[in-house]
C-alpha cells in the first residue's frame, strides 16, 4: 500500500466521523427540540405519567354526616347526598375521571396551547385561582373570579358560573373552550386537536368503548374528573366523625374552633331583630346551598349578600334570567377549602376570610335583592355585628374546612409532570 493511498484512506474516514458527528449531534438536537420548545412555549409535554391501574373516582368513601341529616328539624335540611347532580346519563367511572383529568389539565386544549382548564382551578387553591381575575390564552383577563370546583356534584340545582347562565355541568365545562378570552377555540377546533394527540384515543375507548372522540364525550369526562372532587378528609370531617351531632363541641377542636362553629350554625339577632346565621345559605355540612327544598320563592337559588347597594356593571344571575328579581343575586359556593381560595366573591373583593367576615358583621348593604334575614319586613338591614374575639373565632372554624389530603391527592394533579 502506498504512503499516498494511506493517507487518502486516513482523510476519508475523518470525514466520514466528522459526518457521523454532525448527524449524532442533529439527532439530539431533534429529540430534545420540541420539549425545549414546549418548556419555552408553556405548553406540557406529550407524555403522560398515569398509573397502571385506575385511581378510585366512582366509589369514594362518603363520611355519615354526607349520607345523613342530623341537624334538629328546625334547620329543615335534607340528607346532603339529595344534592346530588350527576345525571343518569352520565355517571362517574374510574376510565371516563381519569379522561376528564387529563383533558382537564392539557394545555394543548387552547388556541395557542399555553391555557388548560387548571390553569384556572388550581389544587393548591382549592381548585380556584389565587389572581382576582383569572388570565386568558393572550394574556386577558376574565370577567369574575374563578369559583372552587370542590364539591360542585352537590350544587342542588345543577347550574354553574356565578350567573348560573350553565344548565349543568356538563355544559359548563365546553364553555371556556369557547370563551375568546380563556381559551379561545370553537368545539370544531377542540375536537381537531384532540384527535391530533396520540394520547387520546385509547383513553376515550377506555372510558367509552370506543375511540370515537366528540363534544359531548369531552363534556362528559371532565364533568366526571371534576364531580370526583369531594372533599371528605377537613379537620372538620375528622373531627365530625367522633360525635353525633353537628352542634355538639367537637373534641379535637380548640375552644375558639368550637366557638367559630357555634357561630355559624345557631342561630343570631341581627340588627335588623330578625333571627339569622351562616348556615342558612351555606347549608348542611357540605356548607353549600341554598337547596331547593329550602329555596321557596326564590327565582333562583342564588342569593344576593348586600355587597353593593346597587348593581351597575355586573348584574349576576339577571342576565342569564332577565328576571328583575335575580339582578345581583350570585351562585353560593362551597365553604370547602375556603381557607386556601382567597380572594373571595365573584369580583375578588376581598383578599382574606376577615375581611368577608368583617362585611357580614357590619358592611352588608340595602340591595334591592337582599333577603330575609339580610333584610326585614321593614326593609332594614341586619348586621352580625360581631365581636372581635367572634370574628377570630369564625375564621378559626372556616379553616377547619380546609383538606389538604383531598387537594394534594395525586389522583386530583397533573397528569403531565
Amino acid at each position: 500500500m502506498s504512503l499516498t493511498y494511506e493517507v487518502k484512506q486516513k482523510n476519508i474516514m475523518k470525514r466520514y466521523s466528522v459526518f457521523f458527528i454532525i448527524l449524532a449531534i442533529i439527532f439530539i438536537m431533534a429529540c430534545t427540540h420540541n420539549e425545549q420548545d414546549d418548556a419555552i412555549a408553556g405548553l406540557p409535554p406529550t407524555i403522560l405519567n398515569l398509573p397502571d391501574q385506575h385511581y378510585n373516582y366512582d366509589n369514594i368513601a362518603l363520611p355519615d354526616h354526607y349520607v345523613n341529616d342530623e341537624f334538629p328539624d328546625q334547620f329543615q335540611f335534607p340528607a346532603p347526598t339529595e344534592y346530588d347532580n350527576t345525571p343518569a346519563s352520565n355517571p362517574i367511572t374510574n376510565a371516563g375521571a381519569t379522561l376528564g383529568r387529563v383533558l382537564f389539565y392539557d394545555k394543548q386544549l387552547s388556541a395557542n396551547g399555553t391555557i388548560a382548564c387548571a390553569s384556572c382551578h388550581q389544587a393548591e387553591h382549592g381548585f380556584s385561582d389565587s389572581n382576582i381575575l383569572s388570565e386568558g390564552f393572550e394574556g386577558g383577563l376574565t370577567r369574575r373570579h374563578s369559583m372552587s370546583l370542590v364539591n360542585a356534584r352537590y350544587y342542588a340545582d345543577g347550574r354553574f358560573f356565578w350567573d348560573e347562565r350553565a344548565a349543568s355541568l356538563e355544559d359548563q365545562v365546553l364553555m371556556p373552550f369557547q370563551d375568546d378570552v380563556e381559551m379561545g377555540l370553537t368545539l370544531e377546533e377542540l375536537v381537531e386537536i384532540v384527535n391530533s394527540q396520540m394520547y387520546y384515543p385509547s383513553l376515550f375507548e377506555d372510558a367509552f368503548g370506543d375511540d370515537l372522540i366528540t363534544t359531548e364525550r369531552i363534556a362528559k369526562a371532565i364533568a366526571q374528573f371534576i364531580r370526583s372532587m369531594v372533599s371528605t378528609t377537613s379537620k372538620y370531617d375528622q373531627a365530625r366523625s367522633q360525635v353525633q351531632s353537628p352542634l355538639v363541641d367537637f373534641p379535637d377542636f380548640s375552644d375558639q374552633e368550637n366557638a367559630g362553629k357555634r357561630l355559624f350554625y345557631m342561630p343570631r339577632v341581627l340588627s335588623n331583630g330578625v333571627n339569622g346565621n351562616c348556615v342558612g345559605c351555606h347549608q348542611t355540612e357540605l356548607m353549600i346551598g341554598p337547596l331547593p327544598s329550602f329555596a321557596g320563592p326564590l327565582t333562583s337559588f342564588a342569593t344576593t349578600n348586600g355587597l353593593d347597594a346597587t348593581s351597575v356593571t355586573d348584574l349576576g344571575v339577571f342576565e342569564s334570567t332577565n328576571n328583575e328579581n335575580d339582578i345581583g343575586k350570585f351562585k353560593v359556593p362551597s365553604l370547602r377549602n375556603i381557607g386556601v381560595r382567597p380572594p373571595y366573591m365573584h369580583d375578588g373583593r376581598f383578599a382574606s376570610l376577615e375581611e368577608v367576615v368583617e362585611h357580614y358583621s357590619s358592611g352588608i348593604q340595602n340591595h334591592q335583592s337582599l333577603i330575609n334575614p339580610l333584610v326585614n319586613d321593614e326593609g332594614e338591614v341586619g348586621q352580625f355585628n360581631f365581636t372581635d374575639e367572634e370574628k377570630t373565632a369564625l375564621v378559626a372554624f372556616l379553616h377547619t374546612l380546609t383538606d389538604i389530603q383531598m387537594l394534594s391527592d395525586k389522583k386530583y394533579s397533573n397528569p403531565f409532570e
